[in-house]
């Protein structure tokens, strides 16, 4: 009979032994889907904030665009009037050098 409680004994060791172990299993797995929901979390939020820098570039793509199309219609108004300069001073030089 002592024998048998012995046995009994080191048996339900054995299965505490084994249930710690699970307990250790389950408790690092539960950090770790903790952590793998954190790392979820941030890349969300990293997601939206390229989002929201994408529809910034758009804006600033527009705004560019715009600006370019102003600074080509200055330059094209500035070459003009520096051709209309110079036929001026061209055509008020000639017409001195006739008198």
């Amino acid at each position: 009979m002592a024998e048998t409680s012995d046995s009994n004994a080191k048996r339900l060791d054995r299965i505490e032994e084994k249930l710690d172990k699970l307990a250790d299993a389950m408790i690092s797995m539960a950090r770790a889907e903790e952590k793998i929901t954190a790392l979820q979390d941030d890349h969300d939020k990293m997601y939206e904030r390229m989002n929201r820098l994408s529809q910034k570039l758009d804006d600033i793509e527009k705004k560019v665009d715009d600006n370019a199309r102003t600074v080509n219609l200055i330059n094209k108004i500035v070459i003009a009037a520096v051709i209309a300069a110079i036929g001026s001073l061209v055509a008020h030089w000639m017409s001195e050098r006739k008198i």
